[in-house]
Parts: C-alpha cells; structure tokens; sequence
C-alpha cells in the first residue's frame, strides 16, 4: 500500500509545475519586439513625410533634375537693323505745269502703235486747241503756262470794257481779259465750267477767256490752207497759218503776240 500511495504523489508534481509555469507566463508583461532601428533603415527606404523639407543634397538634384525637364527657350539675339537708303531728290521742274503734261503725253503717245510714224511726218505741228465764238483756234503749248476754271473776280474801276477784273490765285494778282470781247466786240456770257488760258506777258502774267476746251490738236503740212479763211477781222493779226481737220478749219493764233500788243498790255497790266 505504501508504494501506491508514492507513486501517486509522484505524478502529481508534474502537473503542478505545468500549471505554475503558465501562470508566470500570464503575470509576467508581454514584451514586443522592437526592431533594430539601423536593419530597419537598412531594408527599407526611408519615406519622408514632410515634402517641404529636403536636405540641401536632394533639393540640388531637384533643381538639376526640373532645369533638365523643362525646355530652355532660346532668344534669338537681335538683328543688326539696316541702313536706311536715302531717297534721291529729284529736281523740281521749272517747265509751267501744262508744258510738263504735254511732254508726257508726247512720249506716252510714242509708244503707240501707228503714232511714231505720224509724229515724225514732216511739218508737224502741235498745240491746245479751243473755240472762241464761232472760231476754233491752236495755241503752241510753250504760249500756254496752264489752263485754270474762272476764278472770282473783282472788277477794276475805269479798265476797258474787255477787261473783266483781276483775281487773286494762289496770292498772285491775275487780270482776266475777255479775249473775244477783245477780238469781235462781243462780250462773252460766263458760266461755271468757263475756262481761261494763263498767258505769259512782259511783267507777269494773264488769263483770257475761252468758249470752249478742246484738249491737244496735231496738223501737219498737208492739212495746210489759206489763212485768209480764218483770219477775218481782228484775227489776222495774231494767225499766221490755218489748217483744215475734221471738217473744220484751224487758225494758228499767237497768244505771244497778242501779250505783246500795246492795246492789249495796257489794260491788262
């Protein structure tokens, strides 16, 4: 009996420390584990959380990194500006202005097909042709200084009644004669589209009236007749040649001649 009872307490002891063994294990903390901070570092990258601070290393290669990425816009460097070319100064014409369009309208008609031939058949003439009353007269261009609308007027006391006035153009006094009043007595009904001939006279110059425009006329030798058919009355005096044209008859009348006639001088000056 006393074996029995021996061997009971002998298997009971075991048990006994199993149980203080977990009841140790249950008083005692739990202790973590911390994991070493440099194997730590050493396995993973290190996240910064806070973007706005970056060593002055990381921030250099930022910079590198940003200044490689954006493209760098080139300025062209500036163009060496050119010289100006200087603008040749032409010489002013001294030619009155209708002498001056005439001759441009000669060599504008130069190169006309058919109009070089009648511009170099013998005896030609050229010249302003106009009507005064019932007479169509051609003036020479060099008698003719310009061709002007009538101008306002302003009479002269005690001047001849063929003497309209004189007018102020471009602040040049300008007596303005009735040439066919001068030449046939009768005076000349104006309207708003007369026209006057500017003449050069000793002194200065004058306008006379006409009827009627008619631009540039050219007469040659064969075209000629007798004066006499258009020189009637005061006209012989200043037509020296006459030609037919068209079916009408032209008197040469000297404009120069006329400026230079006492009568006329008188009260036109």
């Amino acid at each position: 009996m006393a074996k029995r009872g021996k061997g009971k307490a002998k298997s009971k002891q075991p048990a006994k420390a199993i149980e203080t063994v977990v009841e140790a294990a249950a008083a005692e903390p739990v202790i973590e584990q911390v994991a070493d901070p440099v194997v730590e570092a050493e396995a993973a990258p290190v996240m910064d959380e806070s973007p706005d601070v970056q060593p002055e290393e990381v921030q250099a290669e930022s910079v590198t990194e940003s200044a490689q990425a954006e493209p760098v816009e080139q300025v062209a460097p500036a163009k060496p500006s050119k010289p100006q070319r200087k603008r040749k100064v032409q010489a002013r014409d001294q030619r009155p202005p209708f002498l001056v369009l005439a001759d441009y309208e000669e060599r504008s008609l130069a190169h006309v097909a058919g109009l070089p031939e009648q511009l170099d058949a013998p005896g030609l003439w050229r010249g302003v042709a106009y009507r005064i009353g019932s007479h169509r007269l051609a003036s020479g261009f060099d008698e003719v200084v310009e061709i002007l609308s009538i101008p306002a007027l302003t009479t002269v006391p005690g001047a001849q009644p063929w003497m309209l006035g004189v007018a102020n153009v471009r602040g040049t006094l300008l007596p303005v004669v009735d040439l066919k009043q001068f030449l046939e007595g009768e005076r000349t009904v104006l309207h708003e589209s007369q026209r006057v001939l500017v003449v050069r006279q000793p002194g200065g110059e004058v306008a006379v009236t006409i009827d009627e425009l008619y631009g540039q006329r050219s007469f040659v030798d064969g075209q000629g007749i007798d004066v006499a058919q258009v020189s009637e009355g005061r006209y012989g005096h200043f037509i020296d040649r006459a030609y037919h044209m068209g079916e009408q008859d032209w008197g040469v009348f000297s404009l120069d001649r006329l400026a230079r006639t006492p009568e006329f001088r008188q009260a036109a000056a």
